[in-house]
């Protein structure tokens, strides 16, 4: 009876020794995985297949869930009605980062800030401090466009023989005149001589106003063409192959486009996306402020070099990326006169 007794304490001694390890095992085994946070990227009406700022955007975005591991969702806006529905209905679904894309979703993003007072938002192109009633959980995402532009206006001067280079902007608002201002400006320090053309298509969509303020743009005797109009821009390039003239895309690196687009100034929107999304995961997200992308962090820059433009371009470009981060250039306009 006795010997039964101890092989059955035995039995379960071991049962609660097998047990105990398990547990310890199990426990030491997984690592603690760092919650997922979900974010809203809310198109303004240009569109994700602008091939430009809201291409970038969700390009950005697209990269989050990738290397952060982020849940994400675009929503499409078809109208500046849907600026403040669609900003609202992504913080009532408490996406924990909702990014409206650009200058002219300013009122609709203050507006959905203060009603939503705990959702984190962050606006392109677009500084804190300017929005109305400038609630503390917005960030502002901006971009030296003008170093880009300087780079855009030293290629263009480069290259033109007629002496006359031109700009078509969508709108005459600050995120597309530091673009226009850093082109003519460096564009000057080329050739002082040099004549700079400037309209304004009133657009960002379509492209047949913008090509045909590049098409009156090259009969004044323009040879070089920079788009500042997102979609509507296409249009700019449009005109500068089909009247045998060079173009420079915006934004994206549009040289895909074709051997005609000289290179393209590029605002690394895709950049301020994931960096911010990242801000939030990590905890560091900082409301009432901005972040500012330029040369020095990589977050503007010059994009392919057409292979037909002269071999010495590149070699040029590459010293006046130096030139600006030295600021041997003196202070970049932000502002067309």
């Amino acid at each position: 009876m006795k010997k039964r007794t101890l092989i059955a304490l035995l039995g379960v001694s071991l049962v609660a020794l097998l047990a105990l390890a398990a547990t310890s095992i199990g426990s030491a085994a997984p690592a603690k995985k760092q919650a997922t946070i979900k974010v809203a990227l809310i198109t303004d009406i240009g569109g994700l297949d602008d091939k430009s700022f809201n291409m970038l955007a969700n390009l950005g975005l697209k990269q989050a869930i990738k290397d952060l591991g982020v849940q994400g969702r675009v929503f499409i806006s078809k109208s500046n009605a849907d600026y403040v529905p669609n900003l609202s209905t992504a913080a009532r679904q408490k996406y924990d980062l909702v990014v409206a894309v650009g200058f002219l979703m300013a009122d609709a993003v203050a507006v959905a800030a203060k009603s939503f007072p705990a959702t984190k938002f962050a606006i392109i192109d677009y500084p804190w401090v300017a929005l109305k009633g400038k609630p503390k959980n917005v960030r502002g995402l901006m971009f030296a466009s003008e170093q880009a532009g300087c780079l855009a206006g030293t290629a263009a001067a480069t290259v033109s023989k007629t002496g006359t280079i031109g700009s078509v902007g969508g709108l005459k608002i600050p995120s597309v005149d530091d673009w226009i201002a850093g082109y003519q400006y460096c564009a000057k320090k080329v050739n002082p001589a040099i004549t700079t053309l400037n309209d304004y298509s009133q657009d960002f969509v379509d492209q047949a106003k913008c090509k045909e303020k590049a098409l009156n743009q090259i009969t004044s005797g323009a040879d070089v063409l920079f788009q500042v109009a997102g979609q509507c821009g296409l249009g700019v390039l449009s005109a500068a192959k089909e009247k045998g003239a060079w173009g420079i895309g915006v934004d994206a690196d549009q040289g895909y486009i074709g051997p005609h687009v000289l290179t393209s100034g590029l605002k690394k929107v895709n950049v301020s996306v994931l960096l911010t999304a990242k801000m939030v995961k990590e905890g560091k997200f900082k409301g009432g402020t901005d972040s500012l992308f330029n040369i020095q962090n990589g977050g503007v820059g010059y994009g392919k070099i057409s292979a037909k433009a002269p071999k010495s371009l590149k070699a040029l470009l590459d010293a006046t990326v130096v030139k600006i981060k030295a600021g041997s250039l003196g202070k970049i306009p932000r502002v067309v006169k």
